[in-house]
Order: structure tokens, then C-alpha cells, then sequence
């Protein structure tokens, strides 16, 4: 802490091995902590590490990373935990304009976005007092540049032209290190930021207040989840009910996590709340409408928005990038939630003599069941994406991969492909749709303010494909001991929540030479 201290306004570059690892190791805990997976964490990590001429080992599991830093002459290891994991797909956006703003401030080009403008007026405009209190709208990347930050390094700053950065040399390990200090001596351009300037931008990223008030959280659950009925077969007595109970679950449960409540803890009691509010709200439809009361599964549906359909995804992605120690916590984790909520969901069947059976056959024609389809997935994946506190239109645009991608899954399902082969071509198809929208944004035919990272578009996407009603029933059935049933639907559930991470991988495998080849 002292180095640190030390070298606390001195230009990033030329600081000591301890300040450069805290910006290194910080820039990981950040984007560790916003959900995504071990393979990003490094990723990011390097992205940063690369321009202070620091090479970064670092072990990332499901809280916590232990990294190594070296410049060549001096190492540092540091180990950070968190106290718990959770998502936050602006928080993963904004880490990778971060990454970007930075690298251009030290004389190298861009690496994630083409115009680095863009990401240098995003980074600059958290401090201005429109970013910091908009709870209900993202960032305005075509206002007019914001103040930067006060400070005493600021008013030296110069925006840096964007220019491609040195190529490491041949050479001994060493010697990368010494060329990429002496480029900059030689450049005659000595660092633009401080080691504080780059912690302060840290602090507000970190500080940034959810974009959404519970009630708008819990909104947007309750459309999901009425969306995911919907899908799942139901008709408008299930929605009605879903809508209501995973409405006000999810408000409860935004409002416990305020008081920072154990969260296996807050899923128990949520669930439990959203099946009992969406059986009453039947039984109340119910005085005047006895069909209400036939619709035992509904309260499934109310359920669904505690699916860690995140931390599922990014396991099987980690694995299939050879990190198993973090692939696997990830996949405890989910399994420990879904054991919580289906526990709860268990219970309440129990006490109030539910007896779910499936939804009965709408019999709506194939061209209107396809477009009422398409509209409930576009609503579903945007609700889930309020849900990762994703802006506006990162949400609508992977809304709109989900109601494609969805809506070709359930089609192809129709047409007798078994369901697991179909989860498999609806991820594969929404991790092609994003890495082309990505491209599309880099080469110019699209704003270049609307290129998001892929794991903020696909996740979401296929989200509503986890088959969360195997799961439930998978758990009832096994409460009243039918272990038949119970395997089957829980073999049911696990074959396609494989299929879903493989065909993102294959994506990425197809698009990204750095997933194509072992190197």
C-alpha cells in the first residue's frame, strides 16, 4: 500500500510493479464480480496489463482471483475475494470502454471498439451529474463531451490520437518489457494519466447505482416470466398469474439484496413468495371464473425469474476453455440455487395441494401461434436483460436475437427435432447473431455506440431456452418420491442446458480465432 501510495499521482506508466497491479487486479475483481466468466476475467486483465508493459498470471475461480504480476525485474501477487457473485452486464460494457479509454491514453490504438472517441466520452462522462443520477436511461454517447474528473492530473491530460500500438520484439523475456517503456520515451509522449486518475474512473464504474428501481425490476420479471409461459405453452390465466408472482418475488428480492441478505437465503423466501401470490391471484379469478383454478402449473412459471441463467452459461463456456476449477464452482453455484428455488417451489405445492400436469393445447393456428411467439420471446429476453441491468439498447438489441433465435427453436421443435438438438441450433444461431451485430458495429454499418460485448447479447438471449419447467418438475416430482419421474425430467433438463453453452462455444469457435485454436 505504501508503493501505491508512492506512486499514487504519477503517470500510470512509469509507476512502480505494485500501483500497476492494482490497476490490473482491480480491472478483474470488477468485471469478475459483474458474472462473467473465468476466460473474460484474463482476458480483460491482459488488455490492460499489455500497455504498462506487465505480463499478468492470474487463477480466477468463482470469488476470487490470485494473480502474479512481472514487468521484468519485479513481481507482486495479489488475491482479492469477493463476498458474493452476481451480474451486471452494463458494469461488463462499460469495463470494456474502460479497456479502450486506457489503452489509448497510453499512446497504443484501441482494441475492443473502432472509433476510440467513443469510448473515451463514455468513460469521461461518469463523472458528469447526468450519469451519475439517470437510474431509468443509459449513458447519452452523442451528447456533448462531459468535464472531466477534478483532480490534479487532469488538467495536463491530452486526448491521445489512436495509432497501432509496438509489436513485441523477438527476443528474450526481458527485453519486451525494456521496448515497450523505451517506445514511449522515444515517442516523446510521457504517460497522460495518473495512477489516481485511473482509479477514480474504477470508482465510478464500481459506485454506479443499478439502472433500474426495484419496481421497474420487478416489472420487467413479470413480463418475462408471463412471456416465458407463454412460451412454454401456457395460456392467459397462467400468464396472469406468472406475471403477478414473479412481479412482486423479484421486487422483494431486489429490495433484500439492498440489506445485503445471504442469497441462497432471499431466493428461498422469493420464490416462496411469488408461487403463493400467483396461487392466490387464481384463486381470487377463481370466484369468478372457476377455469382459474385448473391451472396448477402457473405458479412454475412465477418462479423462472430466479434461473442463474448467467453464472449457467458462463460455467460451460469456462470448460469449454479448459478452465475447469472455475467452470465447475459455476456450475455449484447454479445447482445450489436451482435446488433452493425448486426446494421452495416443492413446499409450496405441498401445503397448498398443487398438482402441476403440464398446460393444455392452446389450438392456436401455426402462422399466429409463430408471431405471438416471436413477440413473447422479444418481451421475454428484454425482461431477463432489465434483469442483468443491462441499458435500454443493449436490451432491445438482444431482445430482438432472442425472439429469432427462440422462435426458430420452438419452430424446429414443432417439426419433430428433438429439443436438445433445437437449444443447441438456437444458441449456435444467437451467438452468430451477435458476432455479426459486433462486426457490423466495427465496420462501420452500424452506430459505433450500439458494439456490445457478445456475452451481454447472447446470454440473455437464450436464457428463456433454459428449460426451467423440466427443472421444477424435475424436483417435485421427486418430493413425492416418484424417482422415475424425477430422473426423467431432471435428464431431460440437463441435456439441454449442455446443448446451450456448446452451441454458444461453437460460435465463438466459428467467429474468433482465439477460440479456434488452442494457443
Amino acid at each position: 500500500m505504501e508503493d501505491i501510495e508512492r506512486d499514487w499521482d504519477r503517470p500510470v506508466a512509469e509507476a512502480g510493479i505494485a500501483a500497476k497491479a492494482s490497476v490490473i487486479v482491480r480491472v478483474g475483481m470488477l468485471d469478475l464480480g459483474a458474472g462473467t466468466g473465468s476466460f473474460r476475467v484474463r482476458e480483460m486483465m491482459h488488455r490492460i496489463s499489455y500497455p504498462l508493459g506487465v505480463h499478468v498470471r492470474a487463477d480466477v475461480n468463482l470469488t476470487d482471483i490470485e494473480a502474479t504480476c512481472t514487468d521484468g525485474h519485479e513481481r507482486i501477487t495479489e488475491v482479492v475475494d469477493l463476498p458474493t457473485t452476481g451480474v451486471n452486464t452494463e458494469r461488463i460494457w462499460l469495463l470494456e470502454h474502460f479497456a479502450d479509454w486506457f489503452s489509448v491514453n497510453l499512446g497504443l490504438g484501441s482494441m475492443y471498439h473502432a472509433r476510440p472517441s467513443i469510448s473515451e466520452e463514455l468513460v469521461d462522462g461518469l463523472a458528469s451529474p447526468e450519469s451519475r443520477h439517470s437510474a431509468m436511461r443509459p449513458l447519452n454517447l452523442h451528447s456533448r463531451r462531459a468535464g472531466r474528473l477534478g483532480g490534479p492530473g487532469d488538467a495536463r491530460r491530452r486526448p491521445v490520437p489512436s495509432r497501432q500500438g509496438p509489436q513485441p520484439p523477438k527476443g528474450e523475456y526481458a527485453k519486451h518489457f525494456d521496448h515497450v517503456g523505451a517506445a514511449a520515451e522515444r515517442d516523446g509522449r510521457p504517460s497522460p494519466i495518473t495512477v489516481s486518475e485511473v482509479h477514480d474512473r474504477l470508482d465510478l464504474i464500481e459506485r454506479r447505482k443499478p439502472l433500474y428501481a426495484p419496481w421497474f425490476s420487478g416489472l420487467a420479471s413479470a413480463v418475462a416470466c408471463a412471456a416465458f409461459v407463454f412460451l412454454l405453452g401456457g395460456g392467459l390465466y397462467d400468464m396472469v398469474g406468472a406475471f403477478i408472482g414473479a412481479g412482486l418475488g423479484q421486487w422483494l428480492r431486489r429490495r433484500l439484496f439492498a440489506h445485503r441478505l445471504n442469497q441462497f437465503f432471499v431466493t428461498f423466501v422469493c420464490v416462496a413468495v411469488a408461487a403463493l401470490a400467483c396461487v392466490a391471484a387464481l384463486r381470487l379469478i377463481g370466484l369468478f371464473d372457476p377455469v382459474a383454478l385448473q391451472h396448477d402449473t402457473a405458479y412454475i412459471g412465477a418462479m423462472l425469474f430466479v434461473i442463474p441463467g448467467f453464472p449457467l452459461i458462463t460455467g460451460g463456456l469456462d470448460i469449454a476453455k479448459i478452465d475447469f476449477p472455475s467452470g465447475i464452482q459455476r456450475l455449484c453455484y447454479t445447482l445450489a440455487i436451482i435446488l433452493m428455488a425448486t426446494l421452495a417451489g416443492w413446499m409450496v405445492a405441498s401445503i397448498v395441494e398443487l398438482n402441476p400436469q403440464g398446460f393444455e393445447p392452446l389450438g392456436l393456428s401455426p402462422w399466429l401461434n409463430g408471431g405471438l411467439r416471436f413477440a413473447a420471446a422479444f418481451a421475454g429476453v428484454w425482461g431477463f436483460s432489465v434483469l442483468f441491468n443491462s441499458p435500454q439498447r443493449m436490451c432491445l438489441t438482444a431482445a430482438t436475437i432472442g425472439a429469432i433465435t427462440d422462435t426458430l427453436r420452438l419452430t424446429i421443435t414443432d417439426a419433430g427435432v428433438p429439443a436438445e438438438a433445437a437449444a443447441f441450433a438456437g444458441a449456435l444461431l444467437a451467438g452468430l447473431l451477435a458476432s455479426a451485430w459486433r462486426s457490423s458495429v466495427r465496420r462501420g454499418w452500424l452506430p459505433p455506440h450500439l458494439g456490445y460485448p457478445r456475452i451481454c447479447l447472447t446470454v440473455p438471449s437464450i436464457v428463456i431456452m433454459v428449460p426451467g419447467l423440466y427443472m421444477y418438475q424435475a424436483m417435485f416430482h421427486l418430493g413425492q418420491f416418484d424417482v422415475q419421474l424425477a430422473m426423467d425430467w431432471g435428464f431431460r433438463a440437463f441435456m439441454v442446458i449442455l446443448c446451450l453453452p456448446i452451441g454458444l462455444a461453437m460460435a465463438r469457435v466459428l467467429t474468433d480465432k482465439s477460440w479456434r485454436y488452442d494457443v
